[in-house]
């Protein structure tokens, strides 16, 4: 993969002066935080429609972040465009129209540019397009998954190709991205844009972050692989990447939190996951399913992952809420089987055998686990060192704690 060095020579620069050169599929901007990645991506659509692309695809992590950042945002699409507009030909194009009821940006040429949330991969499953836009790949929650169903949509056209603004983080499919042969990257630093942002931001970012490890990745945009002293490594994770076979017990864990219910309320999420143990005595990672609802729905969907893969038992911590969360699941379906937890031990030390047993290579991960991965790289020896609550490792741990427990009477009960 060839890599490019890009400096910003202000927000009139022109995509023509941007994007590289050569045969490639895919050009991986890396930047940092303010490091103009919107602004790239948008000016990069805008010259695809002015050369005759008529069909494209732009994915957010959210749909609120395909229209906020991708569209509306100060440095989105629409922000790029105007009404004097032409195509490279010397046709009227003008400023392009955004419905966003129909999620998509039309131009009076006919071009139009269609808006996915990584959220719901199923809904790429279709659509064509000979231009994508993928917008902060590293935090789509089905990262893998909505990127295949992109890459079989992009199909039009005699040199379909995509474009993605990501800040660095090691989730697999960046890193596997960065090494394709079709490949092409230019990283970007917030500092390279310096001359567009405020001076108290860059101020305070060089106060507060620079020359530690989250600044070189969110200022930087280093690819920061591991972390020091994590219970989980990206070999151990990619290892864990491989089919799995036949279940002789499956458990679905509950990580319960404070959530209402409201995704904007910044409460953590009740994680949920469901896992395995197999016939051969090794175990899986079958499904995250961690949500943001209210107890309610949380409940329901824990006891319709309990229904959808035959469960054997609902574990649950009961450290948060008390007898509440057994409640919680009666009300959903008073005849399925539960089991409460509690902590005795702090996340890290509980996550250790657990780490143990992805040492070990006995455990395996289905597809779309990427945000549970995400956070196993960031559990140490001393705690989560991550933004939040490590929502889906607490019920991943709770989970393979319990199907191991059959095997090793040291983990039933408390934890």
């Amino acid at each position: 993969m060839a890599e490019l060095n890009w400096t910003w020579r202000g927000w009139w620069a022109r995509p023509s002066q941007l994007a590289p050169e050569g045969d490639w599929r895919h050009w991986l901007y890396i930047g940092g935080r303010g490091a103009g990645k919107t602004r790239a991506g948008a000016e990069w659509v805008r010259e695809q429609v002015k050369a005759g692309s008529g069909r494209i695809t732009m994915i957010a992590p959210t749909a609120g972040d395909a229209r906020d950042v991708m569209v509306e945002g100060e440095s989105g699409l629409l922000s790029v465009c105007w009404s004097s507009d032409k195509t490279n030909l010397g046709a009227p194009l003008g400023r392009p129209t955004y419905e966003p009821s129909k999620r998509r940006v039309s131009w009076s040429n006919g071009a139009v540019a269609t808006l996915f949330s990584a959220e719901e991969p199923e809904r790429l499953r279709g659509p064509q397009a000979d231009a994508m836009w993928a917008d902060e790949l590293a935090a789509w929650k089905n990262a893998q998954s909505t990127w295949d169903m992109a890459m079989f949509g992009l199909r039009l056209g005699t040199d379909p190709r995509a474009i993605v603004t990501t800040t660095p983080k090691p989730v697999p499919l960046v890193r596997s991205l960065m090494k394709d042969s079709r490949s092409v990257m230019t990283r970007g630093s917030t500092y390279d844009n310096s001359a567009n942002l405020a001076a108290p931001f860059l101020e305070a970012i060089r106060e507060r972050y620079e020359g530690t490890r989250l600044g070189r990745q969110e200022i930087d945009a280093e690819l920061l692989d591991d972390v020091p002293g994590a219970l989980w490594t990206v070999d151990m994770i990619d290892a864990a990447k491989h089919p799995v076979g036949e279940a002789q017990r499956v458990i679905v864990a509950v990580d319960p939190s404070g959530a209402d219910g409201d995704p904007e309320s910044g409460a953590d999420e009740i994680g949920i996951i469901v896992a395995a143990k197999m016939m051969d005595g090794t175990f899986a990672i079958l499904e995250d399913a961690t949500c943001n609802l209210s107890p309610e729905g949380w409940g329901r969907r824990s006891v319709e992952r309990y229904h959808a893969h035959s469960a054997s038992m609902i574990v649950a911590e009961r450290n948060f809420g008390g007898d509440m969360v057994g409640g919680v699941i009666r009300a959903a379906d008073r005849n399925a089987k539960f089991k409460l937890v509690t902590a005795s031990r702090g996340k890290a030390v509980r996550a250790e055998p657990i780490a143990a047993l992805y040492e070990q290579g006995r455990v395996a991960h289905s597809e779309g686990l990427e945000r549970l991965e995400g956070q196993m790289l960031q559990m140490t020896l001393t705690g989560f060192v991550g933004e939040g609550s490590p929502d889906r490792l607490d019920a991943a741990v709770w989970a393979l704690s319990e199907l191991a427990s059959t095997n090793n009477n040291t983990w039933e009960g408390t934890i």
